[in-house]
């Protein structure tokens, strides 16, 4: 199937067949008659969360939910089923469908399901956006794209859970493009077509790049609204009209109540790290969003977990969705990735580093990025290393967001090859190269680690996470070698007395042993506690050797990039 038209012929299917070429932003829409209702719903209505009408706008509006049974009718048909299915993937047998699900440990649900693809030729995309990805050098789509695509140019809501660096953005960045190029052109005073709400700025800053690299193409234009920096330009790049806007909630909603855009031209909706995103407290701020934008979109939920409260935004927000999972449904993290775990005192944590990033730094091309539970302590590493010769930068919050542009850079690039950061950090950011991910601290919860160390190995590479656990970090302990048996990694016998297999089916819910005094409890949720008799499982870190666990291959500490 070949698309050789110009944008405004691509996968059209209703009325648009006739506006010849591209004049966005150059004359008043004769698609969207709703902006010109006498009765004052429209765009004019800032009461309900819409452009402001003139000189009754006086401060920040609170967003109402509009009436969507009389606001609808008003508002542009617009196609979202784009999928043509590729004469190769129609003849595929149901047996061989399953036998691909299997092999990449897809699970789906739902009804009417497309059969997945193996090759890009067979996705349906158009040229111009083949010839994009090829460019990338990409060999074949990721078992989340090869499902994924499929269900997103259906038109269908959808749920996408897979690993950190499994390829979720471009899974709806592509399907958004080709979305894009049906609906009818931007007038002045409309918002977006498309709206990723994302987390954190990092990512929503990672996300914009992927937009911008396939979207050019086709002259579509992004914005990238957040928090942490001045106003004034993401509200001019609003103004100017963006088919593409990438939020995070907080600094939307603002944009939403001072009137600077409107979701009402939304018809193509993707969650992006939902469970990071209600992780941070913004199930409100979603929830307040996505009532702005009409009912009738399509909707797009990525997560690389799927814990209750995801599945219960899901259940509210999305219509009949269809499902994939790649990977088990239990939390597991990528088999790409080495992971040593010392346990130590906290005392020891500074030696190890040092000894650690010796070695890191045979590799004249390694990037290592450090994880440490709070900005002071992120501002001590880097300050001990720094006086210690080594190049390190960090990333934290209290930076303001000029400079943390400049510290990513500066790691992207190579100039600065240490970068030591707290969670902001941890989803999202794909910076090629990154083949240490050391945990100085570890993570509140499982979750948090398990897409720490995600920041390595992506897209097949192989990387290393080296993990300092400390007493004070028992409670991770069980959930911990959890994720590392299922890797098959090499599980310390330090590490071994907080396993509580053999004390409950889910590593979060251990037994309680026998109670009583010390018994056979171990280390449970009964009475027995550490109980002594035949509970323990061996000596503790104290007998540990120092150097244990990664043995250098000589080369000296002065040799440091």
């Amino acid at each position: 199937m070949s698309f050789t038209g110009g944008r405004d012929q691509q996968f059209n299917r209703s009325n648009y067949n006739s506006r010849g070429g591209d004049f966005r932003g150059q004359r008043s829409s004769d698609q969207n008659s709703y902006n010109h209702q006498s009765n004052g719903r429209g765009y004019q209505s800032g009461g309900r969360g819409g452009m402001r009408g003139g000189s009754s706008f006086n401060g920040p509006q609170e967003l109402i939910k509009p009436n969507w049974e009389q606001e609808l009718p008003n508002l542009p048909t617009f196609e979202k089923n784009f999928y043509v299915e590729h004469e190769t993937v129609r003849n595929r047998s149901d047996a061989e469908v399953a036998e691909f699900r299997k092999k990449n440990e897809m699970t789906i649900s739902g009804h009417d399901i497309p059969k997945p693809i193996t090759s890009f030729d067979e996705a349906g995309f158009p040229d111009y956006v083949l010839k994009e990805v090829k460019a990338e050098g990409f060999d074949a789509p990721t078992g989340i794209q090869c499902q994924g695509w499929p269900m997103a140019l259906s038109g269908r809501d959808m749920i996408g859970v897979a690993a950190t660096g499994s390829g979720k953005t471009l899974s709806y960045c592509l399907p958004g493009i080709v979305h894009i190029n049906a609906q009818p052109l931007l007038s002045p005073g409309d918002g977006p077509i498309v709206l990723v709400l994302a987390p954190t700025r990092e990512l929503a800053v990672q996300i914009q790049k992927e937009c911008s690299k396939f979207g050019h193409s086709s002259r579509i234009r992004n914005t990238c609204v957040y928090g942490g920096v001045p106003r004034g330009q993401q509200i001019r790049d609003l103004s100017r009209g963006s088919e593409i806007v990438i939020a995070t909630p907080g600094r939307l909603i603002d944009m939403l109540e001072i009137g600077k855009t409107n979701l009402k031209r939304v018809t193509y909706l993707v969650l992006d790290e939902a469970d990071r995103m209600l992780d941070m407290g913004f199930e409100p701020q979603i929830r307040k969003i996505v009532d702005q934008i009409r009912p009738d979109r399509q909707t797009l939920m990525w997560s690389a977990t799927w814990p209750k409260e995801v599945q219960q935004l899901a259940s509210d927000y999305l219509n009949d969705p269809i499902q994939v999972q790649v990977g088990s449904l239990e939390l597991s993290a990528s088999h790409n990735i080495a992971q040593l775990v010392e346990v130590l005192s906290e005392f020891e944590k500074r030696d190890r580093l040092l000894k650690h990033l010796e070695t890191a730094s045979e590799d004249k091309e390694s990037k290592i990025l450090i994880f440490a539970s709070t900005k002071r302590m992120c501002d001590e590493i880097t300050k001990m290393l720094r006086e210690d010769g080594w190049p390190a930068l960090a990333i934290h919050g209290d930076k303001d967001q000029r400079e943390r542009d400049w510290v990513l850079g500066e790691f992207r690039a190579g100039n600065s090859p240490i970068m030591v950061a707290t969670d902001v950090a941890a989803r999202g950011i794909d910076v090629k190269g990154i083949n240490f991910v050391i945990n100085y601290d570890m993570p509140g919860n499982i979750e948090d680690y398990v897409h720490r160390i995600g920041r390595t190995g992506r897209a097949g590479a192989k990387g290393t996470a080296i993990s300092f656990f400390t007493e004070d970090n028992k409670s991770l302990g069980a959930s911990l070698i959890s994720i590392m048996r299922e890797a098959n990694q090499n599980i310390p016998p330090e590490l071994l007395k907080y396993d509580r297999r053999a004390r409950g089916p889910h590593p979060r819910y251990g037994g309680g042993g026998y109670g009583g005094r010390g018994g056979r409890g171990g280390y449970g949720r009964g009475r027995g506690g550490y109980g002594g008799g035949r509970g323990g499982n061996g000596g503790g870190y104290n007998n540990r050797s120092r150097d244990s666990g990664w043995q250098r291959n000589g080369g000296g500490g002065g040799n440091r990039w």
